[in-house]
């Protein structure tokens, strides 16, 4: 029983009300066999009928259930994920999956349409994010969530979850426009003000015989709270040395060391427009041919705010200052790093042509682009306030920066009781990053360089996959994929301190087996067993990431190995008209898994630095209970859960031996939400949630026993509300509440905290 007593607060809860609905009566039609069934929708990756997990969302449901600004906040309650969003449209919102943090981005592949969004040059919860701003969230349709790499079509990167976002085409004629608008009342430390967010969006559409569009755009304006908390570490000796300043705060950093909390960044005010058109087109020969173009423009300004204060009241950003008898030197960049300006415009594409007869071979061709048109962020190199009229800073650059997609594949079934689908796989990944020096960071152009960083990467892939339902009640899935990954042009400069480094040209050839096996004993009772593995190849920006240690620059290690997962999980669900119940066993074990951790870098040296690097070896065993019920207890009222628990730990750790046995980075033991819905009627739904997760460590020595605090990864438990009212056939008006207990929590960054919103919607 000790188990549950390590339960975060909403776990029991949890599994109390997956059981009881399991227990409830249940009504309608007869029990309905739980296998999972084949659904093709046109023009999109489809998930369903993969040896995985898989979790479907419907948008209709959650946008229904959930206070949804932008596409990712429709995977709020998905089981065992965590979409790290540190407000409206914050374009750095990585996925946690149940078995890595929110620093494994490359451990996802996430589509939308077929258009790989998440980021293939990077591995971390910054510039390696998925870009989900290429979407308007009224386009989407549906989200397929695969739990695993037990699937072949799909690349090492699947290691954690492959998300299939579907997006839907009009069968008549359609007009659709939202208006939303939130607010958040925030205070933490020596901020306290509201926060607001307005955003618009409109579509149009039509199908007109063989030939179906639609257009959509959508326009945010979004001012977030603090995204860093501004501090200083407490000398050892008091001193009375320093300009004597008011207004700083107390506190300790995720170490424990004494801290001053001076002020707040990263304030950023966001405006994002999306425009994105789709086009289809149905040949007399049942084939498809399908074209969708989007284009993401963002201009994010972030400013900063101090909490110091001299005898004259006037603010102090910087200098020698003297704070409850302790002498502080505070430097220029540490309020002038927390302001920026960024900018960028994004170009997805996507061409395909797939068949859509229900005959014995089915095929697609699939090709897409994403391409960063510009992508530069400017941040003064001068103290605050000084800095906000312009000054020296510096630009840096991602332009040029993207990667394309080719997939050619087919479905044969003419084979008895075998469907034997297999492909070719193309991917090319292009980083170009430069950092300029600048006269006025504001509006001034570039001068010198002074770095630059870049490469290339490319993986070729040909995979083979056959579903044998050798029995009744037995169905097997077999299958591999061979994968051919080169890096190339790597390249490094730094024009102080000094470096000019070509990299040799890298290569790597895998191959990854899969197999899995299906039963059912009984109606509405499905059990599976799923076996495998994975390489995860490494990013460019993992390859070619320089560190400046003092007077010196240097690459870390250009030569990475992949990471190779072996993945299991043994699932039984239970499912029937009204609801289901399913409780999967995972474990995954990684080999030269590619995290950041401390090492010495230079020979000799016994200062340590955080780089990326191969860990021996890491392992996570956990379980996952996913329950969902129509009509329990009563008419009208539906119930929705799921509980994660997992055990994440370096097993070995050559290169850092204080690492071994520790917990892996940003991944809680437990996670759990559960979602209440209510419907009176055909026209109004009241929806009460809860998301809960315990506390993670963010190093991999685990050293950081301090989780509430700036950079900690805290545990939270939080409650949401909505309710929606349909007025009519055309008009629904929306009103919910997130952060509804105002948790104030950390993951790295300081969470929102109580928001309200509001939102009325037109379709026709």
């Amino acid at each position: 029983m000790s188990i549950f007593y390590r339960a975060p607060a909403g776990a029991l809860f949890i599994l109390l009300s997956a059981a009881a609905a399991h227990a409830a009566p249940v009504h309608g039609a007869p029990a309905k066999r739980g296998k999972v069934e084949t659904v093709v929708v046109t023009g999109a990756r489809t998930s369903i009928g993969q040896p995985n997990s898989v979790e479907r969302v419907s948008a209709t449901k959650a946008r229904q259930q959930i206070n949804a600004v932008n596409p990712e906040d429709l995977l709020k309650y998905a089981p065992s994920l965590v979409v790290r969003k540190r407000h409206y449209g914050d374009t750095q919102d990585p996925i946690a999956t149940r078995t890595s943090g929110v620093g494994a981005s490359a451990r996802t592949l996430i589509y939308v349409d077929d258009i790989l969004i998440s980021s293939p040059i990077g591995n971390n919860n910054t510039t390696a994010s998925p870009h989900f701003g290429v979407i308007a969230p009224d386009d989407v349709s549906a989200i397929d969530v695969l739990y695993g790499p037990f699937a072949a079509e799909y690349a090492g990167n699947s290691i954690g979850a492959v998300l299939n976002i579907i997006t839907r085409m009009p069968d008549h004629f359609e007009v659709t426009a939202d208006a939303l608008g939130a607010i958040q009342d925030f205070g933490q430390y020596g901020t306290h003000r509201s926060f607001g967010t307005g955003q618009l969006g409109a579509g149009i559409g039509d199908r007109d015989g063989a030939f179906s569009w639609r257009l959509s755009a959508n326009h945010l304006d979004s001012t977030g709270q603090p995204l860093a908390d501004i501090t200083l570490t407490r000398p050892a000796a008091p001193s009375g040395a320093g300009i004597p300043v008011s207004g700083a705060f107390d506190g300790r950093n995720r170490t424990a060391m004494p801290i001053a909390i001076i002020g707040a960044g990263g304030i950023e005010h966001q405006i994002e427009d999306t425009g994105t058109l789709k086009l289809v087109y149905d040949f007399a020969n049942r084939a498809q041919l399908s074209y969708t173009v989007s284009l993401f423009h963002q201009s994010d300004d972030a400013t900063a705010q101090t909490y110091l204060r001299d005898a004259s009241g006037i603010p102090v950003y910087a200098g020698s200052v003297n704070i409850g008898g302790y002498n502080y030197a505070i430097g220029a960049s540490s309020f002038s790093n927390n302001i920026y300006d960024w900018k960028q415009t994004h170009l997805a594409q996507a061409l395909a042509l797939r068949s859509t007869s229900g005959g014995d071979f089915t095929w697609e061709i699939v090709g897409t682009d994403y391409a960063y048109l510009n992508d530069s962020q400017r941040v003064p190199a001068t103290a605050l306030p000084a800095a906000k009229a312009g000054g020296a800073g510096t630009i840096n650059r991602l332009n040029g920066t993207g990667w394309y997609t080719f997939d050619a594949k087919g479905v044969w079934q003419g084979w008895d009781n075998h469907e034997l689908s297999f492909g070719i796989h193309r991917d090319a990944e292009t980083f170009r990053q430069s950092k300029f020096n600048t006269t006025d960071w504001l509006d001034g152009r570039p001068d010198a360089l002074a770095t630059r960083a870049g490469g290339k990467t490319a993986t070729d892939a040909i995979w083979l996959q056959d579903i044998w339902s050798f029995a009744p009640d037995l169905k097997a899935t077999f299958g591999g994929r061979y994968e051919n990954w080169r890096a190339r042009d790597g390249a490094n400069f730094s024009a102080a301190p000094p470096l000019v480094v070509k990299q040799p040209a890298l290569s790597h050839g895998t191959f990854s087996p899969k197999a899995a096996i299906a039963w059912q004993p009984r109606e509405a009772w499905t059990v599976s067993a799923s076996w495998g593995s994975a390489y995860r190849m490494p990013t460019v920006t993992e390859l070619y990431q320089a560190i400046t240690t003092g007077p010196q620059i240097t690459v870390p290690n250009p030569d990475l190995k992949p990471e190779h997962a072996n993945s299991y999980e043994l699932a039984a669900e239970r499912a029937d008209d009204d609801g289901r119940v399913r409780l999967s066993l995972f474990q995954e074990d990684i080999t030269d898994a590619l995290l950041s951790q401390s090492a010495p870098l230079l020979p000799g040296s016994t200062t340590l630095f955080s780089f990326v690097q191969n860990v021996d070896r890491t392992r996570v065993r956990g379980a996952e209970l996913v329950a969902d019920w129509n009509n329990v207890l009563f008419d009208g009222l539906e119930l929705s859960g799921s509980l994660t628990f997992a055990d994440g730990r370096i097993v070995k750790d050559t290169a850092f031996a204080k690492a071994t046995n520790k917990f892996i980075p940003q991944l809680p033991k437990w996670r759990a939400n559960i979602v209440a819905t209510y419907r009176p009627g055909d026209r109004l739904a009241f929806t009460l949630a809860a998301r809960d997760s315990a506390h993670a460590f963010g190093t991999i020595d685990n050293s950081d026993t301090v989780s509430q605090t700036f950079q900690g990864f805290g545990a939270y438990f939080v409650v949401d509300a909505r309710v929606q009212y349909r007025v009519d056939d055309h008009w629904t008006a929306s009103i919910g509440v997130d952060n509804l207990n105002s948790d104030k929590y950390f993951l790295y960054h300081p969470f929102p905290q109580r928001t309200f919103l509001m939102e009325i919607h037109y379709a026709r």
